[in-house]
């Protein structure tokens, strides 16, 4: 098995490219079977999660030349409506083809899902949503079993809490179904936005995008073409890690083909803790902080703090000046990293959903264990300032969703290697 080798110490210069966003691209690639005919995708970060989703495609029937970070997808030649447990175990997200299968073929059978062990997830706001558009459901084996073989019906569905997968998922069941369909408190996260604008641009109609209400015209069972590539958009998530990676080193680091407005709560936080930035068009360079602050921050939804930086933020806390508290609103699970930094000798600790960050004077190297795909960068950003050598096992968490994190480290003077025991 894979682990990351990290000697700590180094300082960091230099500039990467920031990938595609997987958290974008994988509902972009379940979209694509909307279309019965070819659709090139660009810009797809080089990720287990999104091969394992076109591997999903595949074994559905699409004609699938997949090349690093170009898809063409042809989903015209689907013969399969059975999303197997085998694949959608390995992937929390692969349930996104249950929208576009349904409204699609009238029909589908898609395994439970599964994914980071990061706290209950359920899908049942997904499945009261296609309900309500008249789909009949049941769970049955461990799979969920959907019908509408007269075509889904435009419906009003509010949703009790913000879900991003649900949104994406009845988005896409939307704008193949019969009328209008709106959605209430629906998700704002960019990688909806671009959902919504890659249907819309196929000719569906749909108003407030970027909002939390969404209408969506369905075109009554037609297939949609989508005529351009479609670029999936730079990935948030991985350019907030890589400017905690300036912060934790006191490195200054160029970030190229980014969008700044989609990181703005990790460049507020980043700055309330006394680092400055330097933006151009589409790229961003982080000043540390010669003395970093604490910081406190809460979880929430777009475009409040998400919870995919909680973690590297708190690897950041470790070496600040002062106490800080982090407070986890969206999952119950998502501290389990804590005991890993811990391990390196960071003094951190929980009551309930908020974890109170003392400060130390050093971080020591030593084995510690990635438990899901953030925790595993937050382990990464520690190791890079830790005395000695890190040794982070089982990254295959981190294969899932960090485009060649030891390569773009190491162009930056991280002293990194990929090894296997």
């Amino acid at each position: 098995m894979d682990y990351l080798e990290i000697v700590g110490g180094n300082k960091l210069s230099g500039e990467i490219t920031i990938s595609g966003a997987k958290n974008a691209a994988l509902p972009v690639v379940a979209a694509t079977i909307l279309s019965d005919k070819e659709v090139k995708l660009t810009n797809l970060p080089n990720v287990v999660d999104i091969r394992t989703l076109i591997k999903l495609l595949g074994m559905l029937g699409s004609e699938v030349d997949h090349k690093e970070t170009t898809a063409v997808i042809n989903n015209g030649s689907i013969n399969s409506t059975k999303a197997v447990y085998e694949i959608v175990s390995q992937m929390r997200a692969s349930i996104l083809v249950l929208g576009p299968l349904l409204t699609r073929f009238g029909e589908c059978e898609v395994s439970l899902p599964g994914g980071c062990a990061i706290g209950q997830r359920p899908i049942d706001l997904h499945l009261k949503a296609l309900e309500a558009m008249g789909a009949h459901i049941e769970i049955k084996g461990g799979y969920v079993r959907a019908e509408a073989p007269d075509g889904l019906k435009g419906a009003k569905i509010v949703f009790d809490k913000i879900t991003v997968g649900g949104t994406e998922n009845i988005v896409m069941a939307a704008a193949l179904a019969h009328g209008t369909t709106t959605i209430i408190n629906a998700a704002r996260e960019p990688e909806v936005v671009q959902l919504c604008q890659m249907i819309s641009d196929a000719g569906v109609q749909i108003d407030g995008i970027g909002t939390g209400i969404l209408s969506i015209e369905g075109t009554g069972g037609e297939p949609l073409t989508f005529d351009s590539p479609v670029e999936i958009i730079p990935d948030r998530i991985e350019a907030g890690t890589y400017l905690c990676a300036g912060a934790i080193t006191k490195s200054e680091i160029t970030l190229n083909k980014v969008n700044q407005e989609h990181i703005q709560a990790s460049i507020d936080k980043l700055e309330s803790m006394g680092c400055s930035f330097t933006m151009d068009a589409d790229s961003i360079t982080i000043h540390p902080a010669e003395k970093l602050l604490p910081v406190n921050l809460i979880t929430t939804e777009y475009p409040g703090f998400p919870t995919d930086m909680q973690a590297q933020f708190m690897a950041v806390a470790v070496i600040s000046s002062g106490e800080s508290l982090i407070e986890e609103r969206l999952f119950e699970n998502r501290f389990m990293h804590v005991s890993e930094l811990n391990r390196l000798g960071a003094n951190i600790w929980l009551k309930g959903n908020t974890a109170a960050i003392h400060p130390v004077e050093e971080l020591n190297g030593a084995v510690v264990m990635a438990t899901d795909l953030r925790a595993s960068s937050a382990l990464v950003l520690a190791a890079l300032v830790a005395n000695g050598t890190t040794k982070v096992r089982r990254i295959y968490h981190l294969d899932r969703g960090y485009d060649d994190l030891e390569g773009k480290l190491s162009s930056l003077g991280a002293d990194i290697t990929r090894k296997s025991e």
